[in-house]
This record gives structure tokens, sequence and C-alpha cells, in this order.
């Protein structure tokens, strides 16, 4: 598959991407190539590789299910910029 000019202004378009016309050209090439790998992928043959849903067949540790309010209130706040009592301080956004 090969994108012509026209199809790279189209995509860009579509995608809201403001592309001068002297970019055309090197997207199109980049966008070639690709979609090159691409072809060169499934080209692949890939019917023996089992489907994988994740990074392995590896269950997570289980951890105590318990309710903690984390303790951690100074080390958080150690490196606000700014504080205001044990809260973030943060600068007024709407009047």
């Amino acid at each position: 598959m090969s994108l012509d000019t026209a199809t790279v202004r189209r995509v860009a378009s579509l995608a809201r991407i403001r592309v001068e016309e002297s970019e055309l050209p090197r997207l199109e090439a980049e966008l070639n190539g690709i979609l090159g790998w691409i072809e060169q992928l499934q080209a692949v043959d890939t019917s023996s590789v089992e489907p994988m849903a994740g990074g392995g067949n590896q269950a997570l540790r289980m951890r105590e299910d318990r309710v903690t309010d984390g303790d951690m209130q100074e080390k958080v706040l150690a490196n606000a910029p700014d504080r205001a009592g044990a809260f973030f301080a943060v600068p007024k956004v709407v009047e």
C-alpha cells in the first residue's frame, strides 16, 4: 500500500494537524515507510504463536486487604513548593 500526497493531506486534515505544502513530500515518505514495515510484519507467519493477554502466565502476589490512611503526610508535603498547613497551596485560577 502506498499513500499519495492527496491522501497525506487528507489524513493530516482528519487528524487536525496543520502541515505546510513543503512538508507533504517528507511526511508522505515517512508514512509510506511505516506502512512498508507493517506490510513486512503482516508477512510473518504467526499461526503457531499462542495469543497473549499479558506479559506472562504469572499470578499477582496477594496482599492483606486493610484500610489505611498511609500515614505519610509529612513525606508527601515535603516536596510541595508551597503549603498551607497540612495541604498543598496552589495559585487561584478562577475568580
